[in-house]
Formats: structure tokens, C-alpha cells, sequence
């Protein structure tokens, strides 16, 4: 069977590329879709069918742009009520795509209109499932993100009908069907997921605890439940512009791909409430950049962090990148629904730079020289996760994960000099950026993060110290 899995590990997204006897299914389809298309042409075939999973909360998908320049007919599963022009599928039923069909099988839980489609090969043979967010390698998808849409919709109940239909729908299936899921480790779709992304589905009944045989109700939704962390702050909106639909990534494009000289990107950032994104690695950015811009760097976990830190979807972007990644720049963003980029800064920061217009800086010291400071009992701010903190940090440290620091500015020593860090300087980046330009000077960023600390002789313990200043 023709099935193919397009995996992007920014977003540990995978979409699906189904092809038989000249027709084409894709499923889950991302924003930039004019690949999708130029591999459809290269096979002589035509995308028939763009199948939908559920609506997404993690990016925006590609459907209504797939659509609208294929003529495909979008597809979802019983219960969806899209504001758009689709074909919203019965239980069972079963497409044509040239020899193969595609099934319906309704599997609610991780959202209700939440749908598995079986593939089924040219001659009757099942293949395998693509599962959405239904079934995950090693996870299933977590139940707590659709009462962020819908309020009555609790994540119990929701646990509930994924345990009905991990029972009824999924486990009763063939073992040596191949499991096809949206996402791999790194999403935020789940909690414990394999870096594998595919797997059958025998295999996942024996070792995915979500599946095991013997579990009561009350055991599945208990352990589903039990360690799920709040889910990043853009993942509302990326649902509603799913359900609702949004702008053509061809205008998201127009609108962003305007280069700007170091005098007319200074004009459109004084005369307007703008954010200044700059996308270069952490350690260019730490040497020189505009004042009050925020980085967030384009090799790293882009577009979580955007949507983590950019509180605003709606927010007007400029960028600053390296020479050549401005498109790339605007297509990420837009992947998570940030279709407001107005414009970059021409030949990049180095323009800026040659035309002696004002830079700021961050200071930073080597994993050698905070061992140094460290004998002064320094104020030292961790801004990983709780549970990397939880696991290991050093003594005295306070921990304020990055996701949380816009809340927490008030308990941010301003007249104290403190050290930042993170496990590699990525995130402690992003904190010192918007640290800066929320007045934030006296203060040091670890080159390297915890991983260089790690190697030095620094004290270190698994107590859990206080998460704020008192």
C-alpha cells in the first residue's frame, strides 16, 4: 500500500500522503501545502479527498488552502461543525482513493469530532490506522484541550468516551495493523510519547499503558489524568481558526514578505505597537541586537515558544533572521496561527549594525565562571521546566519556567544583579530577551545552561526549593 508519513520535527507534526491509481488522500495536512500539491503532479495523480482528524490545537492545519486550489473535498468525522464547506462523515463509512478505501471509524475522546481512518488496500486487505491524536506511540492523546473550547466539556468526560473508544473501536482490530499517529515526542499533544512514529498496533496493545487489557474505567482516566501539565496558551486559538477557518497562506505571505531598510523598519517600530522577533541562535543574538526585541530562536522549538510567549495571535511581527530565513520564518509562524508578520529588516542585523543605529546586549559568563560566582550565593533564576528542576538544580536556585515568566515579573528581583540559566541557553535566551525589554538589566544569562554547569564541581540536590521569591 502506497501510504506515506511526512514528518516535521519542529512541530513533531506527521501528515499523511495515501496514493492509488491516480488519486491522492492527504491527511492532517500542514499550512504551506504547495508541496503536497508539486508531489501529487510528480505521481500523475489528483488530491481527491483532504481527511481531517479532528480539529487541531497545535498548528493550523493546510485544509482550506489544500481545497481551495485542488478542488479536494475536506473531510471530517461525526460531530463536526466546521464553519466552511465540508463533508462531514457518517460511522463506517468507507471512501474510494483509485483501489484503496478509506473507513470511518469514529473514536471521541480526545475531542469528540476526533475520528480514526482504517486503510484498506487494493485487495480488501486492512493495512493500517491513522489516528489522529486518538493514538499515539506509547500515549494516547490527552482529553483536557477541547473544555478549553467547550466549557461543559470536562476532561473526565472526555477520558471517559477516549476509554470507550480505545476499547471498542481501536483494541479490537487486527495487531498487525500499522499505528500512524499525528505526533511524535517533543508535541505537546501528549505526555509520554515515543520518539518512534509508527509502530503496529499488537505491539502498542502489549507495551502502551493506555491500552492495557485489565484497566478499569476509573484506572484509565485516573492515570491519563495524573501528571498532564496546562497546555501552551495558543492552543484555543489554533482550534478555533481550524473550526472557523483563516486567511490563504499566499496573503500571509504578501503581507510578510516585505523587506525593510534599517530607517523604514526603525519608522514601523516607533509608529506602531510591534514586536520585533528575532530569530537567530541565542549566542549571535546575545552579542548585539535591537533594543527591545524578543529572540526566539528558528533552530529550536520555534513556533511552541512563539505560542507560548506571544500572548497575542493577532500580534503585528517584525523580523529580524539570518540572511535567507525570512520565508521560513513566516511559514512557521503561520503554522501555529501567527499570520501577522508586516515586514523584515533588509540584509539582516548586520545592516542595522553598519548604519550605527542602537544595539543592546546580553551579558553572559561561562559554566567556569558561575562556579566562581556561585561562592558569593548569588540570586540564580532556572527557567526549565518544574519537572527538570524537580530532577536536579542547583542549590538555592529558583524556579520560574519560561512558560510562566510573563506572569511572574512583579517577583523578579529589579534592583538585585541575579544569574539566569536553562538546561542550554535556548530558553534563558528567550527569559533574557524579554527581560530586557521589560527594563531588566543587571543580570547574567550561563552560556551553555545547565548541561556546561553539570560538568563543573557546582553543588547540586534534588530538593525542591521555593518556585518564587519571598
Amino acid at each position: 500500500m502506497k501510504v506515506e508519513q511526512i514528518y516535521t520535527g519542529c512541530i513533531a507534526h506527521a501528515a499523511y500522503y495515501l496514493e492509488s491509481n491516480g488519486e491522492v488522500a492527504i491527511f492532517d495536512p500542514l499550512r504551506e501545502v504547495q508541496p503536497y500539491i508539486d508531489r501529487a503532479k510528480a505521481d500523475g495523480a489528483k488530491i481527491k479527498y483532504v481527511f481531517e482528524t479532528h480539529f487541531h490545537a497545535d498548528f493550523v492545519s493546510g485544509h482550506l488552502d489544500l481545497a481551495a486550489k485542488t478542488g479536494a473535498v475536506i473531510v471530517y468525522g461525526p460531530t463536526a461543525k466546521p464553519g466552511f464547506d465540508a463533508l462531514i462523515a457518517k460511522d463506517n463509512q468507507v471512501f474510494q482513493i483509485g483501489d484503496y478505501q478509506v473507513k470511518v471509524i469514529h473514536t471521541p475522546g480526545h475531542t469528540m469530532e476526533s475520528t480514526t481512518y482504517l486503510l484498506v488496500d487494493e485487495k480488501g486487505k486492512e493495512h493500517g490506522i491513522i489516528t489522529g491524536d486518538t493514538l499515539f506511540i506509547g500515549d494516547v492523546g490527552r482529553p483536557d484541550l477541547a473544555q478549553h473550547v467547550v466549557e461543559d466539556l470536562t476532561q473526565e468526560k472526555l477520558a471517559s468516551h477516549l476509554f470507550d473508544s480505545l476499547r471498542n473501536k481501536i483494541m479490537p482490530l487486527s495487531d498487525d495493523l500499522i499505528v500512524y499517529p499525528n505526533h511524535g515526542a517533543g508535541s505537546a499533544c501528549g505526555k509520554k510519547m515515543s520518539k518512534e512514529t509508527t509502530d503496529t498496533l499488537g505491539n502498542q496493545k502489549r507495551t502502551n499503558y493506555a491500552l492495557r487489557a485489565d484497566m478499569t474505567r476509573k484506572e484509565f482516566i485516573d492515570e491519563l489524568l495524573t501528571g498532564l501539565t496546562a497546555p501552551p496558551a495558543y492552543f484555543p486559538k489554533n482550534v478555533l481558526m481550524n473550526i472557523k477557518g483563516y486567511d490563504s497562506l499566499d496573503t500571509v505571505m504578501d503581507r510578510g514578505k516585505k523587506a525593510l531598510n534599517p530607517t523604514e523598519f526603525e519608522v514601523v517600530a516607533n509608529e506602531t505597537e510591534v514586536l520585533i522577533l528575532d530569530t537567530r541562535s541565542p549566542e549571535v543574538f546575545a552579542r548585539g541586537f535591537i533594543p527591545n526585541s524578543i529572540n526566539i530562536g528558528l533552530d529550536g522549538s520555534f513556533a511552541m515558544w512563539v505560542g507560548e510567549m506571544i500572548s497575542d495571535i493577532k500580534q503585528e511581527i517584525l523580523l529580524v533572521t539570518d540572511s535567507g530565513r525570512e520565508e521560513e520564518a513566516i511559514i512557521r509562524l503561520s503554522r501555529v496561527g501567527y499570520d501577522h508578520t508586516i515586514g523584515y529588516l533588509k540584509d539582516g542585523f548586520e545592516s542595522w549594525k553598519n548604519e550605527n543605529k542602537e544595539i543592546d546586549q546580553v551579558s553572559r559568563i561561562s559554566a567556569i565562571d558561575f562556579e566562581k560566582k556561585h561562592a558569593e550565593n548569588p540570586i540564580i533564576i532556572d527557567v526549565r521546566k518544574k519537572s527538570e528542576f524537580d530532577s536536579e538544580h542547583i542549590v538555592n536556585a529558583i524556579n520560574l519556567p519560561l512558560n510562566q515568566l510573563n506572569q511572574h515579573f512583579a517577583e523578579i528581583p529589579s534592583n538585585q544583579p541575579f544569574i539566569l540559566h536553562c538546561a542550554g541557553g535556548y530558553r534563558s535566551m528567550i527569559a533574557a530577551s524579554i527581560l530586557k525589554s521589560r527594563g531588566y538589566h543587571d543580570f547574567v544569562d550561563v552560556e551553555g545552561g545547565m548541561t556546561e554547569i553539570l560538568k563543573t564541581a557546582i553543588p547540586k540536590t534534588e530538593y525542591v526549593c521555593p518556585s518564587t521569591f519571598l
